[in-house]
């Protein structure tokens, strides 16, 4: 059975991995200075962390309908089954328009399988839940299956980042700029993770080179097997940082399988740049 992997540009998956999995591609938009860019298609993310240094302040929006409608109809014209893993409803308006969408074809094409996961998942949490998901379909097993496990794959997927400036997320309305202000006197790094597909403060932490030891240390108390597991790790253009954690974790667990890439435009626009995250299973679910 040839199942379509369907994801959006939350994954912050690189378009080169996408193009060779031929997943299909929905790309969330980001707006600045009043121009409309389809994330990773026309906008790349060095020029969104670029704007917010400049003083700019990116705005965001979910998936253009109109071109998710027309993905899913082709689909089930085509008798293709399909899977969208969508960006988690927490952060996105993108899945509950996807599950609007897919009724709609699935009443005009009642034999279509399609399904629609809301992932919890953001970043390269939800990259690595497609990858898994390309991996599975590629291997030819059942599609009941394949929903299944992504489905378990989400749930114990965990996001641990931080980020570097908290203007950022003030801008946003994610913090008060009271706290952005003293938390940058104070070199403050706050340490956030992923609960319910809520983006959830854990705890502060004074100094970079803290912030990434006290990750590593979240690793071995929440991960399981992590030796064996596939590492994610996402930068808001900082790969300098990103490769430092990666040897850290190389350093006290011993892995050796990592994927390491930049944070997108839409998940950066409210992160901002010196965005550090890493990804990990919190449960053994095999490799």
């Amino acid at each position: 059975m040839n199942i379509k992997i369907i994801a959006d540009s939350g994954c912050d998956l690189p378009l080169s991995f996408i193009q060779e999995k031929q997943i299909a591609f929905l790309p969330l938009a980001v707006h600045i200075n009043d121009k409309d860019y389809d994330d990773q298609l026309t906008i790349q993310p060095k020029q969104v962390y670029d704007a917010m240094r400049a003083g700019d302040v990116p705005k965001t929006s979910q998936a253009k309908p109109a071109q998710m409608e027309e993905l899913f109809t082709t689909l089930a014209k085509e008798n293709i089954p399909a899977i969208y893993i969508a960006f988690s409803s927490a952060l996105s308006g993108t899945y509950q328009t996807a599950v609007m969408i897919k009724n709609d074809v699935l009443e005009r094409y009642p034999d279509a399988k399609l399904t629609v996961i809301d992932s919890k998942c953001a970043s390269l949490g939800l990259g690595l839940v497609v990858k898994k998901a390309v991996e599975l379909a590629e291997s030819g097993i059942a599609y009941e299956d394949v929903v299944t496990t992504i489905e378990t794959y989400c749930r114990h997927m965990e996001h641990i980042f931080t980020v570097d400036d908290l203007q950022y997320l003030a801008r946003g309305g994610r913090v008060s700029k009271t706290a952005a202000f003293v938390g940058g006197v104070l070199n403050i790094k706050p340490l956030l993770h992923v609960e319910d597909g809520k983006l959830i403060p854990i705890e502060k932490v004074r100094g970079r080179k803290k912030v990434l030891k006290r990750m590593v240390e979240i690793m071995r108390e929440r991960g399981a097997d992590v030796q064996n597991q596939l590492i994610g790790i996402s930068h808001g253009d900082d790969e300098q940082t990103a490769l430092e954690l990666k040897a850290m974790i190389e350093e006290t667990f011993g892995c050796k399988q990592f994927f390491i890439s930049e944070v997108g435009g839409v998940i950066g626009a409210h992160a901002g740049p010196g965005t550090i995250a890493l990804f990990f299973l919190n449960k053994q679910l095999g490799h």
